[in-house]
């Protein structure tokens, strides 16, 4: 794993075995961020993702492993009273008998294989807190 913050932009590469949401969780610790979005792309061979059943405030969760194309990775960090809470989305491609197969979801967990790319972007001039969403087992933005 390596970064750089230039010009309060943090560039993020991860390196095979990295995991990628505890690296940009302590990416942002380090740099003393407590609310930003993020998003990458990358080569990665393990990805843990969920469905959120509202119902049952829970996700049903599958998990894929072998070469994936990280195609998109989208989310954000909150202040959730003192605690980074991470969100985050992927969307990943793989091949399965010849042809090729996509999977998304709320993302759990994601092990980089080859390189993962992320651009993490700290909240300026304020910080974004959660409250409980209007649905169980949700938080959403709150501002200050």
């Amino acid at each position: 794993m390596d970064y750089r913050n230039f010009d309060n932009v943090i560039y993020l590469r991860l390196d095979k075995g990295d995991e990628v949401l505890s690296s940009i969780v302590d990416v942002c610790q380090k740099e003393g961020v407590r609310s930003c979005v993020f998003s990458g792309i990358g080569g990665c061979d393990y990805v843990k993702l969920g469905t959120f059943m509202p119902e049952r405030g829970t996700y049903n969760e599958y998990e894929t492993e072998g070469m994936l194309e990280l195609i998109s990775l989208n989310g954000d960090i909150k202040d959730d009273n003192g605690e980074p809470l991470i969100h985050a989305h992927a969307c990943l491609s793989y091949e399965e008998n010849g042809q090729i197969k996509l999977t998304g979801g709320h993302l759990l967990a994601l092990r980089v294989l080859i390189t993962a790319e992320i651009e993490i972007r700290p909240v300026n001039g304020g910080l974004i807190k959660t409250k409980p969403g209007q649905i169980q087992g949700t938080k959403v933005w709150d501002f200050e």
